[in-house]
């Protein structure tokens, strides 16, 4: 009786326990992951829209938080700021040139444990051909089974690049993103 007790103690306390090492999709196609961004329009009130496609993987060890890696994808043609004539104009060369660059990417080079769920992601952005350094500012929301027999982490995060930093012809400061990122575990 007392081994029944204990493992069945033991099994419990698995069961409530972080997952360690795993490696996750990103599930935007649920619509449960978004990147968003906002940008001063010609300095006079703010911008907001977001990428309606893109994809990536994670992996997370929260036991060793430096072995994490992201890498995101971005199909730039995706861009939707909710006004149609807009965002063709935002495809141009003036901009975001999705004909010759359709997509971004982000590839992280470092992860840092900053306590209490929080997360320094640094890692090189592509932009217009143009590669920077940035670093997010992320927070750890959650995680645990989800309805359809998955397990999902998820987190959200900001950070920001300035225009002139990606050759962009129109420069208005920084673009602001925040973004959100919900991951299923494979």
């Amino acid at each position: 009786m007392k081994t029944l007790l204990i493992t069945t103690a033991l099994l419990g306390l698995v069961a409530v326990m972080p997952a360690k090492a795993a490696d996750y999709v990103v599930d935007y196609k649920g619509a449960h992951a978004s990147v968003n961004f906002k940008v001063k329009h010609l300095g006079y009130s703010w911008l907001t829209g977001r990428f309606n496609k893109f994809d990536g993987k994670f992996s997370y060890d929260e036991s060793n938080i430096a072995a994490s890696k992201i890498s995101i994808t971005i199909d730039t043609a995706s861009v939707d700021s909710n006004h149609a004539e807009r965002d063709k104009h935002l495809k141009t060369d003036d901009f975001l040139d999705v004909t010759k660059f359709s997509t971004a990417t982000f590839v992280s080079t470092k992860v840092e444990d900053k306590g209490n769920g929080k997360l320094a992601i640094t890692g090189n952005f592509t932009l217009q051909g143009i590669t920077k350094e940035l670093v997010i500012d992320a927070i750890k929301i959650g995680e645990g089974d989800d309805p359809w027999g998955g397990y999902r982490l998820g987190f959200s995060g900001t950070t920001s690049i300035k225009m002139s930093d990606f050759g962009y012809k129109m420069d208005f400061g920084e673009i602001l993103f925040d973004l959100h990122i919900e991951g299923v575990r494979q």
